[in-house]
């Protein structure tokens, strides 16, 4: 049986075996304690989006530095997340199917905080089926305030759902939900506070409203009827978060160390880091990454095993076969998928090595 490369704590990262990702402990840190205090600032309970990381022991440094619970993408992700002890829960993807109902029963049971999202009543009507005469299960309505992905169209359709939600045996309506469109907050706030204002005048409380996502993180204040945000790229940062202007180069925990395999040509270099390693998702960028060392380079194409770089536009020095690299994602939440662990360092030490728990975890 092949022996992944052993990584301890006190190895050098340029000693390491690559692709390898590479996670910053004070960036981290000091990316989960500025969130944090801008969130306590402006009054929001703060529900980070473990999708980032899947790995329960950031999620835990999350909620000490002051996080209201986590929220979790799919039913086995947050299997993990209650196997370590959180109890609340947000899961916010319409559950549908037996299969999927069952696990999520015998969830509910067992942790005290479980929360799902419904945004249509075929939805609720499965959700029904399952909760009813066991532990009641709190349902928020889904509402697309702009995003143009899941939720309810109109105030008038979340509270007609919440209307139904109420009616049904073994659900309580816990609130309303958004992840809307990044720079929308008026839309947003007026979504949310023509239901509000409507679900009062049917005497039914709406005790969470929850906003949500990394493009918003920093105007989160400017919905006013919003209870939470939801977030989850923050703790890492990558280069989505550089250009939408939340954080800067000095501010990403995570790296990708790549080494130059080949140099065919004097204007190409080619990685051992291909689309097994770097994401394929592009998140509006024309190509794969920043080489940190060679900001000029340009990460054109992957394969699955390997990248190739154009170096036309490097001034002066450029990489040879066998130099290390350090590339910061375009989105880190999907490299965290691609990894069985992550290695922390400081100052370029390695400090630890994490199992990502909730790795491959879909459904």
């Amino acid at each position: 049986m092949m022996q992944r490369p052993i990584v301890k704590p006190g190895d050098t990262i340029l000693s390491l075996s690559t692709p390898l990702p590479l996670i910053d402990e004070a960036r981290m840190a000091a990316n989960i304690t500025r969130v944090q205090t801008y969130m306590d600032g402006h009054g929001l309970a703060f529900r980070p989006h473990i999708k980032t990381h899947k790995i329960p022991a950031l999620a835990a440094l999350q909620v000490a530095a002051g996080a209201k619970g986590i929220n979790c993408q799919k039913i086995t992700e947050a299997e993990v997340f209650a196997d370590a002890g959180f109890e609340d829960l947000l899961i916010t993807f319409n559950i549908l199917g037996p299969e999927k109902l069952d696990r999520l029963a015998a969830l509910n049971e067992r942790i005290s905080g479980l929360k799902v999202v419904a945004d249509s009543a075929t939805t609720v009507t499965g959700l029904s089926a399952q909760f009813a005469g066991r532990k009641p299960l709190t349902v928020l309505v889904e509402c697309d305030t702009g995003g143009g992905r899941c939720g309810v169209q109109t105030p008038d359709a979340a509270v007609a759902l919440a209307q139904t939600i109420v009616a049904s045996d073994g659900l309580v309506f816990g609130g309303l939900l958004t992840y809307p469109k990044a720079n929308t907050e008026a839309a947003v706030e007026t979504f949310f506070a023509t239901a509000i204002a409507a679900l009062a005048e049917k005497g039914i409380a709406c005790p969470i409203v929850s906003n949500g996502g990394s493009p918003s993180l920093f105007s989160a204040h400017l919905v006013p009827s919003a209870t939470e945000h939801r977030a989850g790229t923050y703790i890492y940062n990558d280069r989505s978060m550089v250009r939408a202007g939340h954080c800067s180069l000095d501010d990403c925990a995570m790296f990708i160390l790549a080494t130059v395999v080949s140099r065919p040509t004097a204007d190409r270099a080619i990685l051992d880091a291909g689309s097994k390693a770097l994401t394929s998702d592009l998140l509006g960028f024309s190509d794969h990454g920043m080489i940190v060392d060679y900001p000029d380079a340009v990460i054109t194409g992957l394969s699955e095993e390997h990248g190739t770089v154009d170096l036309s536009r490097c001034k002066g020095r450029r990489p040879e076969i066998g130099e290390k690299v350090r590339i910061v994602p375009n989105h880190t939440c999907v490299v965290s998928n691609l990894f069985d662990t992550m290695t922390f360092h400081r100052d370029g030490i390695v400090t630890r090595v994490e199992s990502v728990a909730a790795r491959g975890l879909v459904w």
